[in-house]
Parts: structure tokens; sequence; C-alpha cells
């Protein structure tokens, strides 16, 4: 899915010898996740005699070039770049190119559109491509030994570390507001925010987790039923020992049955 979050336009400003000012609008910044296909645009707002036009990628070296346009070949993909990098807009005034399957090592960094022009050279439009990565966001909510408490957990998977948010709809709780950051083999970064939820709870007290990095942010959410001793099958024969249960509890995109705790 082809969404680039659009975080800041830039005109760069093209000044020809004769004075006359040429402007390329771009997006500065475009964020798009791990595997999906990153869009990258550029545009002459003025008319201007443009003869072809090239893609390239900021490197330190200077740049690789990737595609370009032009009236007789069309819009030719560097042949090292075929099936990572396809033409969408081919077009002397509008350019678009899309980056199939981004990875951050592969793929992250600052892209060029170059207009060339006659007789006034090249202007230049930049992009660059921010690659992140955020899994669902795993939320788990258990009786505590103590009576009428609840140990709420919300783990959240990323690169660059995601901020993870607990959300509570009823406010008579109190919160050992613990946070944990694991780095993992893969560079990915897992957060854990933990909660203590205290007191009576209404059938119906909502629990959220919030997990986000960068412009993408996905959440889940349980409902917490009203905790009652189960019906004679909730006393354990010689014990005398009162179980409680929960029902089935609906994530966002997850869902998990509780098992009855003894």
């Amino acid at each position: 899915m082809i969404q680039p979050a659009l975080t800041r336009v830039l005109f760069v400003f093209g000044l020809f010898q004769k004075g006359l000012t040429s402007v390329i609008q771009s997006v500065e910044t475009v964020e798009e996740a791990v595997g999906e296909d990153a869009l990258l645009s550029c545009q002459i707002l003025k008319s201007e005699n443009v003869e072809h036009v090239t893609w390239q990628k900021q490197t330190q070296d200077g740049g690789i070039n990737l595609a370009g346009f032009n009236d007789i070949f069309g819009s030719p993909v560097i042949l090292d770049f075929i099936g990572k990098v396809e033409v969408k807009d081919g077009g002397l005034h509008n350019s678009s190119i899309v980056i199939k399957n981004v990875t951050e090592e592969e793929d992250e960094g600052c892209y060029l559109c170059l207009f060339f022009t006659n007789p006034d050279g090249a202007l230049t439009g930049r992009t660059c491509l921010k690659v992140y990565e955020l899994h669902e966001p795993v939320l788990h909510v258990r009786e505590s030994n103590s009576t009428d408490e609840f140990l709420v957990s919300c783990s959240a998977t990323g690169r660059p570390a995601p901020t993870v948010t607990l959300n509570l709809t009823q406010q008579d709780f109190y919160l050992s507001q613990n946070q944990t950051l694991v780095i993992n083999t893969n560079g990915t970064f897992t957060v854990t925010a933990t909660a203590v939820l205290a007191g009576f709870h209404d059938a119906g007290t909502r629990v959220g987790c919030a997990a986000q990095v960068l412009s993408c942010r996905k959440e889940a959410f349980v409902e917490i039923p009203d905790v009652k001793l189960t019906p004679t099958s909730g006393l354990d024969e010689g014990s005398g020992s009162a179980s409680r249960s929960f029902g089935k509890l609906t994530f966002t995109s997850l869902s998990f049955d509780l098992l009855t705790a003894r």
C-alpha cells in the first residue's frame, strides 16, 4: 500500500543565469513501513524546456542513478534496480518512482530528482525516506494476588523504539508505571509498559494500549468484566477457595481467551 506520510513540503529553488527562477516541489520526508512500497514524487511548478529526468539515491560519494524518463527512451530503470524501482509517473514535468519492499538497510536515505533543462542545466528536488517497523502491541490483563487488583502489561516491538502508552477509562487505580526496553538481536526494540489497577471495577472498564513509531500508531483494547464468584463450580473441593473467571477479551487486530485463574 502506497500511502506515504507527508510531513513537510520542500520547495527547491534553482536560479537561472538569466535571473529567472524555477520551482521544484517535492515531499521533504516520506515515512514507510518495512516491506511496503514507498512513493517518491517531484514536480516543476513552472513551465520549462525539460529534456529528461533522472532519479538518484544520494551516497557519500555522490549519487547512484536509479531510473529516468525522456521522450525518446521512455522510462528506463537502471539494470541493477529492475524489480526494485518502478517509474510510476514518467513525465518531463511530473515524475514519480516507487521503491518496492523497502528495508531500513537498503532503502533508507535521501533521493534526488533531477530535471535537465535546455539551456539552463539541472534543477533538483530532494526527498528523504525513513523506514520504520512496528508490530501489533500485545496487551495482557491478569488478576493479582491482592483482592480487586489487576496487573496490566503491554509490549510493542518496532524500529526505532516505539512509544508505549496505557490508557484506562476508570480512574480508581494507581500506577506502578514501569517501562522496560529490550534491544533485540535483529535490531528492533521491545518496549513494555506495566500498571496496576486497584479498587472496584465495574463491568466494562476499558484498558487500552497505544504503540507509536514515527507517524504509525497501533492500538489494542480490552474490557475488564465485573469480577464475581463463579457459581457452585467455582469452589474447589476440599479447599473452599473460590475461583474467578474472565471473559473473552477482544482487541484491535488481536483476540485472546483468558484461562480461568484458580
